[in-house]
């Protein structure tokens, strides 16, 4: 190809990549679209916090015809909807570029939340965000609004961090590969101690990623260990649900237990420096996780010394359920009695799951097996979960 043939290859090639920035055209307002090459920075804010501690959210969304932010995180701090049986979510107006923006009609309590745009019916994370949290399927945003009584499970830049990593294991007792994150106190990376291990598993719906991503577990046992609240300790977070076949119950069937006692537990003891010893080990977790901890956790006190159960309990089904559960553990709720450290109850009075606490309670106070219990406002949300580990963490491993 001769010069000439080349620079006019090159001036084509040019003229078909867009500007920097191109004005709309005369007398039509701009796209809310960002301008320009290499995924160019959008020109607003998809979610701001005001200075009245109001929250704003925005998304260019042009050809869209309805718009709303719905969150249940957001709908248990403040009621986002509009009356009971109505459409669901906070609606969003949209202007001459096609960018809808709604701001909350109050402020929003200083918290971690997850949350999602509806556009024409479609969930749709934030397309400018930065942040994420993973479901058993599909992906939520998350935002945090800051302040005074977040500040528990807020990143602070003054204090040391632990690592959050994710691990893949074979499980044989599945026979499937399985993932979990495992966070790793500060100086871990570098001091050769072996430490104590937290299994912290999710609810119902949730992921492995949650406790972290909208939990924020690891800053708030950031925070515990700095201020010398909590022992340094590893927290493993394991995937709560398991593979579907027919006729399980997702908050009864054994193959949790089976992939946590048979594969998980060894595979950290194998890899990490645990201490790999009942007096050393703990189990907690929330609604189905809080499941999973009263059948598997509570019930192996060769295994656990420790237990914290979150807004879950025995009796969802009636006596029958609370009778079939003794019957199956019997000599190991008595052994529990005898040998556990702790076990931590906690439980909002606005919970659904809040008629389960009399027969759990009942059941305990029958096996003489003492708890702390700790019952709060709120319902069955993240707002009360991330309070419960941090009561919970400190009275670990002492």
């Amino acid at each position: 190809m001769n010069k000439t043939a080349t620079i006019a290859l090159l001036a084509s090639a040019l003229a078909a990549v867009p500007a920097f920035a191109q004005p709309a055209p005369s007398g039509q307002p701009a796209s809310c679209r960002p301008q320009g090459m290499f995924a160019a920075a959008a020109g607003y804010k998809s979610v701001e916090q005001l200075p009245d501690g109001k929250v704003t959210f925005r998304i260019c969304a042009p050809e869209a015809q309805e718009v709303r932010v719905t969150s249940n995180d957001i709908d248990e701090a403040i009621p986002m909807g509009v009356q009971p049986g109505s459409t669901r979510g906070l609606p969003m107006t949209k202007d001459a570029t096609g960018l809808w923006t709604a701001t909350t009609a109050v402020p929003v309590p200083a918290d971690n939340y997850r949350f999602a745009f509806q556009v024409d019916g479609a969930k749709v994370p934030d397309p400018q965000g930065t942040t994420f949290s993973h479901e058993r399927v599909g992906t939520n945003s998350t935002f945090e609004v800051t302040g005074q009584a977040g500040e528990f499970q807020t990143y602070d830049p003054g204090i040391p961090h632990g690592v959050v990593s994710r691990i893949e294991y074979w499980s044989s007792a599945l026979g499937a590969k399985r993932g979990a994150y495992v966070y790793t106190p500060p100086g871990y990376m570098k001091d050769g101690t072996r430490y104590p291990v937290l299994y912290l598993v999710h609810g119902a719906g949730d992921s492995a990623d949650s406790w972290t991503s909208v939990g924020h577990a690891n800053y708030i046992l950031d925070n515990l260990i700095a201020a010398q609240k909590a022992k340094p300790m590893i927290v493993v977070m394991p995937f709560g649900h398991t593979p579907d076949r027919p006729g399980t119950n997702m908050l009864a069937n054994t193959d949790f237990g089976d992939d946590l006692i048979k594969d998980l537990i060894p595979y950290v003891d194998g890899n990490f420096r645990t201490l790999a010893n009942q007096q050393s080990r703990a189990m907690a977790g929330l609604s189905m996780g809080g499941s999973h901890t009263i059948r598997y956790g509570l019930t192996h006190p060769e295994l656990f010394d420790y237990i914290g159960i979150f807004s879950m309990g025995l009796g969802m089904q009636g006596p029958a359920d609370v009778t079939a559960y003794e019957t199956a553990n019997d000599a190991a709720l008595k052994k529990a009695a005898a040998d556990l450290n702790l076990v931590y109850y906690a439980m909002g009075k606005d919970d659904f799951l809040y008629g389960t606490v009399a027969p759990t309670r009942a059941m305990f106070a029958k096996y003489g097996i003492k708890d702390v219990y700790n019952e709060t406002g709120g319902g069955h949300t993240w707002i009360n979960w991330r309070r419960y580990l941090t009561d919970f963490a400190p009275r670990l491993f002492q």
